[in-house]
Order: C-alpha cells, then structure tokens, then sequence
C-alpha cells in the first residue's frame, strides 16, 4: 500500500515535471509590453469608472 503511494506521489512529481517543461515563456521585452498594456487599461477603467461615479453621484444630488 505505502509502496503504491510513493509510486504515484513520483508520478505526479514527474508529469509535473513533464508539463512545465511545454510552457513557452515571454521574452522580456514582450512581457513588459503587455503588462504595461494591462496595467494601462485597469488605470484607464478605474479613471473611467470613478468619473461615471462623480457624474451619476452630481446628478442625483442636482435631481433630488
């Protein structure tokens, strides 16, 4: 029973290994591209839904 164990914990460990080995990793130059496009939208939104706040916030003070 325990050998069972070891021998499906190594065959865990082994595939694991197996798949890091397919993952293609960005260049550096390429990672920073689309990390400051992400960061650029969520500041972009974030702006973006804070105005949308303001105004909806203005208007309603302004209606009642």
């Amino acid at each position: 029973m325990e050998e069972a164990k070891k021998q499906g914990k190594k065959s865990v460990f082994k595939n694991l290994k197996v798949e890091f080995g397919k993952i293609i990793w960005l260049d550096k130059k390429t990672f920073i591209r689309q990390t400051s496009a992400v960061v650029a939208s969520a500041v972009f939104l974030g702006l973006l839904i804070a105005l949308l706040d303001f105004v909806i916030k203005y208007g309603m003070n302004f209606i009642l």
